[in-house]
């Protein structure tokens, strides 16, 4: 039985800004609703979504909770009227709409997976984000099939990792985008079959002769800017171009003649505001799919750095820095 205590520390955004304004205040410890679990967490995964709603450009969706973090690791402390999928001392990861930078939060069940055998609390708060993120983009939206050849852009980041992972496991030719020999030697260790370093090659150009100028069958970016176009450019024949953030800006000149005559398919999504049952399908899949890859050791976590709770001003900087690779995850 775990000791349930009535307050908590939690990191706060009183007001919009750079990492300093993350603050640690008292709050009170939240009770599980009908559905839901509570969780005494152990470690959270930090995310470029995190840096948005610190800035003040990604709020939270109605009703959640305005405490930043996307994802944690953890143990069940309470449940909920009707929960049954989990069980009180249970082990858990868990996607969260919020409230993960935090000692204890509350989830609904249905977004919550085991702890991979074999893995530490760190290493379990590093996937949820992630996995989710591209389970849904990757493989639902955009239908990557094996033999296919797969780009994704930001080979290095906790998506690029999880990725190139997945693809690779999943029988595809993977190519991955990366800033210097460093990083792209790293993906090239996570499997990658092509990486390319953008500040010194055309990605484009790289990609068609790769592929014998066929191109990629499935792109999946978060860059948007001039590379809406250009992805246009490497894509194949019919293919699937899956948008998930905008770091070079949403706004793009495309000359659409392409899309048409490649008979493309762009699309994208955002994954915090959809709801429990549209998680939960997607936490099913992976419990199905991946979790025995992750515990095979096939597809492997990958921890940058660590910073406590209380250090995680240093750890939204380190962020901003771009110089990880993988996840940087605080720990509670």
């Amino acid at each position: 039985m775990i000791e349930i205590p009535a307050t908590q520390t939690v990191i706060a955004i009183p007001t919009p800004g750079g990492p300093e304004a993350l603050v640690a205040e008292t709050r009170a410890v939240p009770a599980p609703g009908p559905g839901e679990v509570l969780v005494k967490i152990a470690a959270a995964g930090v995310n470029r979504p995190d840096v948005l709603q610190r800035e003040g450009g990604y709020p939270p969706p109605k009703g959640a909770s305005d405490i930043p973090g996307l994802e944690i690791a953890g143990t069940v402390a309470a449940l909920g009227e009707g929960v049954s999928s989990v069980a009180l001392g249970d082990e858990v990861v868990a996607l969260l709409q919020g409230g993960g930078y935090a000692e204890w939060a509350t989830v609904d069940a249905r977004c919550v997976l085991p702890l991979p055998k074999g893995l530490s609390m760190v290493e379990g708060a590093s996937l949820p984000e992630t996995f989710f993120t591209v389970w849904s983009n990757v493989f639902d939206r955009a239908r990557l099939q094996p033999g296919e050849t797969f780009l994704v852009h930001g080979g290095t980041s906790g998506i690029g990792v999880a990725a190139i992972q997945l693809a690779k496991a999943f029988g595809a030719t993977v190519i991955a985008t990366a800033s210097g020999a460093a990083k792209c030697a790293r993906c090239r260790e996570l499997g990658a079959d092509l990486a390319i370093d953008y500040a010194q090659e055309d990605f484009v150009e790289a990609v068609k002769a790769f592929t014998a100028k066929k191109g990629a069958d499935v792109i999946l970016d978060m860059v948007g800017g001039d590379y809406i176009a250009r992805n246009h450019e490497a894509a194949a024949v019919e293919g699937r171009i899956v948008q998930i953030a905008f770091l070079r800006g949403s706004k793009a000149t495309v000359d659409f003649m392409r899309v048409m005559l490649k008979r493309l398919t762009h699309t994208g999504s955002t994954l915090r505001a959809r709801d429990a049952a549209f998680k939960g399908a997607i936490a099913a899949a992976l419990r199905e799919k991946v979790w025995p890859l992750v515990e095979s050791g096939r597809v492997k976590p990958v921890i940058d750095s660590t910073f406590s709770l209380r250090e995680v001003v240093e750890a939204h900087r380190r962020m901003e820095t771009n110089a990880h690779v993988g996840k940087i995850v605080l720990t509670v």
